[in-house]
């Protein structure tokens, strides 16, 4: 059997360099209690209204067997501990959906299909009357995250699946683009540090809604750990050993790498070599108060097409446009509303709706009232914003806007129509399309043929024959690719085939997506297209991962890590692009953790190659060194005995997690660590097993004596104990001495002396230090 008594050549860790074996004792520094880190932090007022944002991180998981909610049609309660009992305390129950086990419900929520919303200036104007800065576009977004009730998708075999968590991203029309000469993910419109509280809720700039931002990531997943630390105090002993955390092996996923892993993967950002971001549709989007509306319909869609709001010429054009008729139920006549809606579909074909709304502003004080819920998928500068907006707001109730019952229903209805019957169906005709006309040809003997004469000769070549790509780069006579922009055309066969993938992926038919993206793989090697060659690697091996068969060792070694290398190399070394690397190790080290068995090897293996790439901030180091420990730790072994599993190498990650933790004063965390380290070394201890490596229990009790340090409440310093000490001495030395007075004479009934004849001395005498009590305490007469 596969022993762990082995230990790891080296340990990463905050510093620079890596370390070269388990220090023997904890380094001497300097240390400060939590309290005293604490009171360095600029003073935030604490209201329900900001600890609405930190529910996903402080709200304890739900239980395994409650129902799922999803978007409420009135307010709940919310078991968060660090939520107060006020109205605004609220918080959307969707934050207990992301809260699973699984990280397959994590990742295919992440690639969903993306709609895109081009409303009018008058419907604009409706949504900011409601109180919806963001207009149009802020009222449909939470919506969409998971669609009401069950959605049915058929597969490229026609067998038809169903699905109740199925959800679509509604972006602005352009959100999220970035230069494809631009290989690396990071946010250049982020602000300075700082300025997001002076933005307007809905007012974001275009640059925080797109994702891809490492550092962005780390600073607000930082943010969730100070309020933790920051506010926990009594709750510490709750959180640690609440019932249903106490039944949780260590394997399972804490809430801050669960929101790093969500914001890794929220507002994917809009790129050529992947089509997850490219809009499947478009919500064109008038009212009923448009003087001309069918003119204003076409005028918006002029400018999807070829007008300001025209795409990158990277991104295919023909997607889906949906019409939407907003009738203002408060002001307008839903007589000429509904002629002017028959009109819309004689016009512009069956993808039309009216939804009809108030134009009145909900109060939260209205009987059918509801709160806007959270949305959850959303860029880590985006929340970022919305924290420091908040934090700089006097208002301690929740912003989020209301909306009537009757609205809220109106919306949910009008997102279901859509993707049930307009989106999903356009996505299963275009991936039954591309299959037969481009990727069947491509899997014949024909198609190989090509292929192989594509690589050694000039037969089979591609459209751009001429040598010349959109701007002039010529990339070879034989290939579609334009090296120069960085992209293939969108109507190239390369790119048709890409898309069709992506939406075999997003319509959740894996088989058909990871054929799609074997045949890719081939091309863009060829092609020496090497963001396109690592993106569809990354893709093979997540398709395959999410595939319910079962999988050998010698399987994975020969494509999964094969793959995952392959993408990690060419995305750090040939493009500098390391958010995707950083989610390729990250998504397929979870995937493959889940699987069990030898697979949870391969799993911590990959976690350790996230930690060496140096692309993390220090709280993802952190984070990833506790899900190395993780990954060991799903590995259950064999017998009563547990033979072959991980839990010794479990224990030292935690270890060395707790370790991390502490350098960066997050003392809960580092607790938690311990915690799960000391539990299983005394579990491997009662199987009579050496339990722990050479000098760890010594280890494990210089960082309990650093936490115990952090825990105690701030000493003052030597300096400032003796100038107290020198104060108390002066002030007994300046105290007054008066007459000790033994009887007080009663002056009932007695006549009032004269002004000039008031004594003069002190009523009362005060004995200083040292002297000696002189009569009785009691000075008043007796009775």
């Amino acid at each position: 059997m596969t022993d762990d008594r082995s230990s790891v050549g080296w340990v990463n860790s905050p510093s620079p360099e890596p370390l070269t074996g388990l220090p023997k004792t904890r380094s001497q520094k300097p240390t400060r209690p939590a309290s005293a880190s604490a009171t360095t932090l600029p003073y935030r007022s604490s209201n329900a209204s900001l600890s609405s944002l930190f529910a996903s991180t402080s709200t304890l998981p739900s239980r395994a067997g409650s129902a799922q909610i999803d978007t409420p049609s009135q307010e709940t309660g919310s078991e968060s501990l660090f939520l107060t009992a006020s109205p605004g305390a609220v918080s959307s129950p969707t934050f207990l959906e992301d809260r699973s086990d699984d990280p397959r419900k994590l990742i295919t929520r992440a690639f969903v299909p993306h709609v895109a919303v081009h409303a009018s200036p008058d419907t604009d104007e409706i949504l900011k009357e409601k109180g919806f800065e963001g207009g149009f576009r802020e009222i449909l977004r939470p919506f969409g995250e998971r669609v009401h009730g069950k959605v049915t998708v058929r597969d490229s075999v026609g067998a038809s699946r169903t699905w109740d968590d199925f959800g679509v991203r509604f972006v602005g029309l352009g959100d999220g683009i970035e230069d494809p000469r631009n290989g690396n993910h990071r946010n250049s419109n982020a602000l300075p540090r700082g300025s997001f509280g002076s933005l307007d809720q809905g007012q974001a700039l275009p640059g925080l809604r797109r994702g891809g931002d490492i550092s962005a990531i780390e600073a607000l997943v930082e943010r969730h750990l100070a309020y933790a630390e920051l506010v926990s105090g009594d709750y510490i002993t709750d959180y640690l050993n609440y019932q249903d955390l106490s039944s949780q092996s260590s394997s399972s996923i804490s809430p801050f790498f669960s929101l790093y892993l969500r914001r890794l993967l929220s507002a994917i950002p809009l790129t050529p070599h992947e089509t997850f971001s490219h809009p499947v549709a478009c919500v064109i989007a008038i009212s009923s108060r448009n003087p001309s509306p069918i003119e204003s319909l076409r005028q918006l869609y002029n400018t999807t097409s070829q007008g300001e709001k025209k795409l990158p010429v990277w991104v295919n054009n023909d997607y889906l446009r949906y019409y939407v008729l907003v009738h203002d139920e408060d002001k307008d006549d839903i007589a000429k509303s509904t002629v002017l809606f028959d009109q819309m579909k004689r016009h512009f074909g069956l993808h039309c709706h009216l939804l009809r709304l108030r134009s009145s502003q909900c109060l939260p004080t209205d009987d059918d009232s509801v709160r806007l819920p959270i949305c959850n998928w959303i860029s880590a500068a985006e929340e970022l914003a919305e924290i420091q907006r908040r934090e700089h707001s006097e208002d301690i109730e929740d912003p989020r806007p209301c909306l009537f019952d009757s609205d809220a229903t109106a919306v949910r209805t009008f997102v279901r129509e859509m993707v049930t019957q307009s989106i999903v169906p356009f996505m299963e005709r275009c991936t039954a399309t591309w299959n037969d006309q481009v990727a069947s040809r491509r899997r014949g003997i024909g198609g190989r043929f090509i292929s192989l004469s594509k690589r050694w000769t000039g037969f089979g070549a591609g459209r751009s024959s001429s040598g010349t790509g959109l701007a002039g780069g010529s990339t070879g006579s034989n290939s579609n690719y334009d090296a120069l922009q960085g992209f293939y055309r969108p109507d190239a066969p390369e790119a048709i085939m890409r898309k069709l993938a992506d939406y075999a992926f997003m319509l959740r038919d894996w088989k058909l997506a990871q054929s799609t993206y074997e045949l890719l793989r081939t091309d863009f090697n060829n092609d020496k297209a090497w963001r396109y060659h690592a993106g569809a690697n990354e893709m093979t091996a997540i398709s395959t991962l999410l595939s319910p068969q079962a999988m050998t060792s010698k399987t994975r070694s020969e494509t999964i890590d094969q793959m995952l290398d392959t993408a990690a190399y060419s995305y750090i070394t040939r493009c500098s692009a390391p958010y995707d690397a950083l989610r390729s190790l990250a998504v397929g080290a979870e995937l493959l953790r889940i699987r069990g068995g030898s697979a949870a090897d391969d799993a911590s293996r990959w976690a350790i190659r996230i930690l060496e790439t140096r692309t993390l901030g220090e709280i993802g180091n952190a984070l990833f060194t506790e899900r190395v420990g993780a990954c060991y730790g799903s590995r259950k072994g064999a017998g009563t005995g547990r033979w072959g599993s991980r839990r010794r190498k479990n224990a030292m990650w935690d270890v060395l997690a707790a370790d991390i933790w502490l350098r960066l004063e997050k003392s809960l965390q580092a607790e938690k660590c311990l915690n799960n380290a000391d539990a299983l070394y005394q579990e491997i201890a009662n199987g009579q097993e050496r339990a722990e490596f050479d000098g760890m229990r010594s280890f494990i009790e210089e960082l309990r004596v650093e936490l115990q340090a952090r825990r105690a409440p701030p000493q003052p310093a030597e300096g400032e104990l003796e100038m107290a000490n020198e104060q108390s001495n002066l002030m007994e030395v300046e105290s007054e001495k008066m007459d000790q007075r033994h009887h007080r004479q009663s002056i009932l009934g007695a006549p009032a002396a004269p002004f000039g004849t008031l004594d003069t001395d002190a009523l009362s005498s005060v004995r200083t230090v040292g002297e000696q009590n002189e009569g009785p305490e009691n000075q008043f007469e007796p009775n």
